[in-house]
């Protein structure tokens, strides 16, 4: 964990991503972590277009850079940052001295009333409650957030030019109510664009850990196919990943269209075991125990530690993790499509098939809730006294539905999202999985 508290000051820019007006609340001294959390605040509920902020830290000695996305120092979001450090240099002190070394981790952090526009599925902790926060840990502190005792320091009126998709979508100062905002859509842009890839591509790791645990004990080959064609997925999805991070164009020989046939394929068959799974719950009576029978006709192994209904919700979590990523390229490239109206375009783009995905998501978890309130009743039969066998079955299967529900967030809160920036003294960078700013 770095020691914050060793830092005298940490440069903050405010970031619109538009010609926005807000009345001066910045100031000019020194800001806690409350402070700045508040300034988010008011500058989200002021403010008429998405204002983020972005801060810079010590690079730490260790960091597990497998964990995100690198980029090299000429794709756009690399530019976008040095341009932004190279500017503010000029008329800041603080920000020349933080950033004169070249390298250091960059924070940018989305509030939730604009984190909410791109879908439940960024803002959700990918960990279950009581886990270690965050994914990379080292970063920041057990609660996901900056150390209190750190001071920062507003940067005043930086500018930051650049461009997206080869456009001429500039960036630059804006005055508001004696408040100078960094007009930075593309930087903005590109840093949740790849975080949100990130995070995605994190969840398809875990998922396919799961799926292939489970398939182990299973031996199902139906089940392995399923899990093959969406890992054939992976090779396309990432080739146009690289390109669209890149400013390329998106051509049909990278496989692209099959790849999203695939996952949509998979997605619909995630619907229909969802309204198996729901009629089933239906079906039953109110209140009343149910015997383990009953219910693993419709879940089947929901009683052992693996078992193909637990298959189906990691393989629903495979492709629900795939057509995210494919979601973000497909707002990426309307966005660079679209120089002049960057970001509502993508929000806009990326807010259609995410809808669909929340609410399959909202589906499954509702589905897990549910199970994991069910009372098991007591094997039927004649025999007033039950072998040991049955008792222990039945307390191991109360045990195993109860921590079903464990983890699970059911149209939870929006939280603000803090997406992390490891940048080199060359200029290239790693752009982290986009995690909850607040455990």
């Amino acid at each position: 964990m770095i020691d914050y508290s060793k830092k005298a000051t940490v440069p903050v820019w405010t970031l619109a991503t538009g010609d926005v007006r807000v009345p001066a609340v910045t100031g000019d001294g020194p800001m806690t972590a409350e402070r700045l959390g508040e300034l988010r605040n008011v500058l989200t509920a002021l403010a008429d277009r998405p204002i983020a902020t972005l801060e810079v830290h010590p690079l730490p000695d260790k960091l597990d850079r497998g964990q995100g996305i690198s980029l090299d120092a000429v794709s756009p979001l690399a530019q976008h940052l040095s341009q932004l450090i190279r500017q503010s240099a000029h008329g800041s002190a603080t920000a020349a001295k933080a950033t004169a070394a070249g390298e250091g981790l960059y924070r940018m952090v989305v509030p939730a009333k604009v984190a909410a526009q791109f879908g439940q599925g960024i803002v959700r902790s990918m960990v279950p409650k009581g886990a270690a926060g965050g994914i990379y840990g080292d970063l920041v502190n057990s609660t996901g957030t900056i150390a209190a005792k750190a001071r920062f320091v507003p940067v005043q009126g930086a500018a930051a030019a650049g461009t997206v998709g080869g456009a001429g979508a500039t960036a630059g100062a804006a005055a508001v109510g004696g408040t100078v905002l960094t007009v930075a859509a593309p930087l903005v842009l590109m840093a949740v664009a790849v975080g949100m890839s990130a995070h995605a591509d994190r969840r398809r790791q875990q998922a396919v850990e799961h799926i292939t645990e489970l398939l182990e004990q299973l031996q199902a080959d139906k089940l392995e196919d399923e899990q093959s064609a969406l890992n054939g997925c992976r090779a396309a999805i990432d080739k146009a990943t690289a390109i669209l991070l890149d400013q390329g164009k998106l051509g049909v020989s990278l496989g692209l269209d099959s790849a999203v046939h695939t996952i949509d394929t998979a997605l619909s068959k995630a619907d229909l075991r969802l309204s198996r799974w729901r009629s089933a719950l239906d079906k039953l009576p109110d209140g009343e125990p149910v015997e383990i029978g009953t219910l693993t006709e419709t879940f089947p192994g929901v009683d052992d530690q693996g078992g193909t209904f637990r298959a189906h919700l990691e393989l629903a979590a495979l492709a629900i993790a795939l057509k995210r990523r494919v979601n973000v390229l497909q707002a990426v490239e309307h966005a660079q499509s679209e120089p002049d109206n960057l970001f509502e375009n993508f929000t806009r783009a990326l807010r259609r098939d995410e809808q669909r995905l929340d609410e399959l998501e909202a589906g499954i978890a509702g589905v897990l809730v549910r199970l994991s309130a069910l009372e098991l009743a007591r094997p039927s039969g004649l025999r007033p006294v039950f072998t040991t066998g049955e008792v222990d079955r039945l307390m191991r299967t109360a045990h195993r539905l109860h921590r079903l529900g464990d983890g699970v967030s059911v149209n939870g809160r929006p939280t603000d999202v803090a997406i992390e920036i490891a940048r080199d003294r060359d200029g290239s960078v790693v752009v982290f999985p986009a995690l909850p700013a607040e455990a």
